[in-house]
């Protein structure tokens, strides 16, 4: 969103011309374009109402609704009353899912929680491999079967072992594999049917990785891989210098689903709990 900020970096006044500029600049950064005139008519009524008319007063009072509009979605990752706390990681290939269940394991990992990883993407054998490859830099256990292998029955031994290993929390990798969607979504349906019967309860948290730079198509996936399992939280992915960053906007604003965590590098401690006061900062 630093496109946004520049429009009116610098200028001694801030003109009509200017707002146009800004809705411009919200829709480029892959803030949708209900939400964009939405966000550019409130802007202007504050402005004449309290009669802001330099740069840095318009972009304080950006700053502010962005902040105002994204609080509601902040929201954190509540240990289950009963360990394990059960993470379904869900996502299309491609957004960063597996390099996010790494750099959550090591989040949760290093506040003195036992994680146990689990590769239910059994589908794709790079996925397997490469999921254990982080557990053994991460230090935790991956619960894992041959390619092919059931997801569910994967799933059963994982929540079966974290029971008995007095793990506290059992963080799941998924299939991400669009273009069967209609079996993707009931295999993830059957995943939380085994949790549930496992637990007593269904998987504690269902979180979706979005890569922070695939603008209206992240928002198609939300709403599809919410319709199907119910999304608790996203974890945004890709989060630096390069993201556009709307989509956070457009995604708390039309599906109404908290996020959680937010990915800004290759690094495992590149993933922070998301903070509205400091995305809202950072469009300056």
């Amino acid at each position: 969103m630093r496109r946004v900020g520049n429009v009116l970096r610098g200028r001694p006044t801030v003109d009509a011309d200017t707002i146009e500029e800004l809705e411009a600049a919200l829709i480029q950064a892959d803030v949708s374009v209900p939400l964009a005139v939405e966000m550019v008519e409130q802007l202007r009524n504050t402005a004449e109402a309290n009669r802001l008319r330099t740069s840095d007063e318009v972009m304080s009072a950006l700053r502010d609704q962005v902040f105002e509009r994204l609080l509601p979605y902040e929201a954190s990752v509540e240990a289950a009353p009963e360990p394990p706390t059960t993470i379904l990681v869900l996502g299309v290939n491609g957004v960063g899912k597996t390099t996010s269940i790494a750099k959550l394991a090591h989040y949760y990992k290093s506040a003195g929680n036992k994680v146990l990883l689990v590769a239910g993407d059994t589908f794709r054998a790079a996925g397997i491999e490469q999921l254990q490859e982080w557990g053994q830099r991460v230090g935790c256990e991956v619960i894992a079967q041959a390619m092919g292998a059931d997801p569910a029955a994967v799933m059963f031994d994982a929540v079966q072992a974290a029971i008995a290993r007095g793990a506290d929390f059992v963080i799941a990798d998924t299939a991400g594999r669009l273009h069967t969607k209609v079996n993707l979504m009931e295999e993830l349906r059957k995943v939380s049917r085994i949790i549930e019967r496992a637990l007593g309860r269904p998987p504690d948290e269902r979180l979706l990785v979005i890569d922070a730079n695939t603008g209206q198509n992240a928002i198609n996936q939300a709403r599809e891989f919410n319709e199907a399992v119910g999304v608790t939280g996203v974890i945004i992915a890709k989060l630096d210098s390069t993201a556009k960053g709307g989509t956070l906007l457009t995604l708390a604003h039309e599906l109404e689903i908290p996020i959680k965590f937010v990915g800004a590098g290759e690094g495992l401690d590149d993933l922070a709990p998301f903070s509205a006061r400091e995305f809202a900062d950072g469009i300056v």
